[in-house]
């Protein structure tokens, strides 16, 4: 049981220290491959093996041969089982959040249906109802027009610029927080209202780590940067295909293991947000990136986040790697 929360912890601290492209994690993770693409030694060896063949073995001998052979085969297959259950007997009863909810969710989270697609594990009434609230909120267009979308907008910048004056809804001003234009409501597209609660949500819960971002204080940044509030957008787009939120019910991996994160937090879609912000700055920082590079950090950032929400061991917003680069 202490090897096992020892490997949890250090494969914690491999993805937290310098993978934020992935790379190190896809050599730790190739070792779980069920076949290999060649043997592990050439064929040579058949050959040599065949010319010390002893013909003058017993039938008896070989039959006594062969016996051993097939103990020893189903007795590491035996041993393997039980390493194997011993494991999931250890995350359900060690591992982080509710005893019942794990037991409920693990079993489950592996069976495929059709087409390979992964049959998520029932939802409860809470689940139920804080994924319709997302799907709502999702559906929701930005418009400018609306009192309480132009509020919002005054909020952002009180709290990204709180010793400055506010200026007009159309201003070069709101440039200088990455809209790319002077009117704000040309940028959201297909974001929608979301993407702009998830921006003010960032700077009300994370303060620390919004200005360093919206400022650009980390890491030798490129002479051409992503711009702050266009990149937003696109994070909450991207999360949203990513969760599948969009369909009747999540069905990928990153879909369901959010379920099991919104039955304790009825903000893990903003939260989550805020890490996948976080965590594509950094893949940024890693790539040397400029300008005309921001979807291809995109999608390294979505490829990351998904390994990390595959992780045996998360079981909250809290227990990715990723959240470590947060802080107030």
């Amino acid at each position: 049981m202490l090897f096992y929360k020892m490997a949890s912890a250090t494969l914690r601290r491999r993805l937290h220290h310098g993978d934020v492209d992935g790379r190190k994690y896809e050599r730790y993770d190739a070792t779980d491959s069920d076949t290999l693409s060649e043997p592990l030694l050439g064929n040579s060896s058949t050959d040599n093996s065949r010319d010390g063949y002893n013909e003058e073995r017993t039938l008896e001998d070989i039959w006594e041969e062969e016996r051993k052979r097939q103990q020893v085969h189903w007795t590491l297959i035996f041993s393997q089982l039980i390493a194997q259950w011993a494991q999931w007997i250890a995350k359900i009863v060690f591992g982080s959040g509710s005893l019942f909810g794990r037991f409920l969710f693990l079993p489950t989270f592996g069976q495929t249906g059709a087409g390979g697609r992964l049959l998520p594990p029932p939802l409860s009434m809470l689940q139920e109802e804080r994924l319709r609230n997302i799907k709502r909120r999702i559906e929701i267009p930005f418009d400018g027009s609306r009192m309480e979308h132009q509020d919002a907008l005054r909020q952002l910048w009180r709290l990204a610029y709180p010793q400055r004056e506010l200026p007009p809804l159309k201003s070069e001003l709101w440039k200088e927080m990455g809209w790319q234009g002077t009117d704000p409501s040309t940028d959201f597209r297909g974001g929608g209202y979301i993407s702009l609660e998830n921006l003010i949500f960032f700077a009300k819960t994370y303060p620390e780590s919004f200005q360093r971002l919206l400022h650009k204080q980390d890491g030798t940044r490129a002479e051409w940067e992503y711009p702050f509030a266009v990149a937003g957008i696109n994070i909450s787009f991207m999360l949203a295909q990513m969760l599948d939120l969009q369909s009747g019910k999540p069905s990928t991996v990153a879909g369901i293991r959010f379920m099991a994160f919104l039955e304790e937090d009825e903000m893990a879609f903003d939260n989550l947000y805020c890490i996948a912000f976080q965590m594509m700055d950094a893949q940024w920082l890693a790539k040397r990136a400029s300008y005309m590079e921001f979807n291809d950090v995109l999608k390294s950032t979505r490829a990351q986040l998904e390994r990390e929400l595959a992780l045996d061991d998360v079981s909250s917003i809290r227990d990715l790697p990723a959240f470590n680069l947060l802080y107030k």
